[in-house]
Parts: C-alpha cells; sequence; structure tokens
C-alpha cells in the first residue's frame, strides 16, 4: 500500500456549475409538479397528464433561467463569506 493518499479532487468550476444549476432546476420542476398536485385534486389528474402540463419549453426557459442567476448569486455570496 502506498503511503501517500492521493487527496480527492474537487470538481472543475464548470462541472459546479452545472450540478448546482442542474439542482436549482430540478428544485423548480419538483416544485411544479407538487403545485400541480395541489392546485386540483380531480380524480381525472394522472402523473402523466402532469408531466405535459409542466414540462413546457416556456417552464424550461424560466427553469434555466433561475438556475443561472441562483449559482450566480451562490457563487457572490461564497467569495464573500
Amino acid at each position: 500500500m502506498s503511503s501517500n493518499p492521493k487527496p480527492p479532487r474537487k470538481l472543475a468550476p464548470i462541472w459546479r456549475a452545472l450540478v448546482e444549476v442542474g439542482f436549482i432546476v430540478f428544485l423548480f420542476y419538483s416544485n411544479l409538479l407538487m403545485g400541480e398536485f395541489t392546485r386540483t385534486n380531480s380524480d381525472a389528474k394522472t402523473l402523466a397528464f402532469a408531466f405535459k402540463d409542466i414540462f413546457t419549453a416556456t417552464n424550461l426557459v424560466i427553469a434555466c433561467i433561475s438556475g443561472l442567476i441562483g449559482y450566480v448569486i451562490v457563487e457572490f455570496l461564497r467569495k464573500k463569506v
């Protein structure tokens, strides 16, 4: 065995940005999905119908812009604190 173990490698800044933006997009869509089932409690509401209702181009653009804004704010606070 080697007595000199490798230190854990940090994620490259691009990968870290993609992971953080992806997580914000995931939270955005999770919130939309929960809202779909909270807003209307009809028996005809299925998971497939909710997915079709929330996965639109407009929602994708909003999610990506929100993710980028969130990333910029988190990076600013990370460097400031």
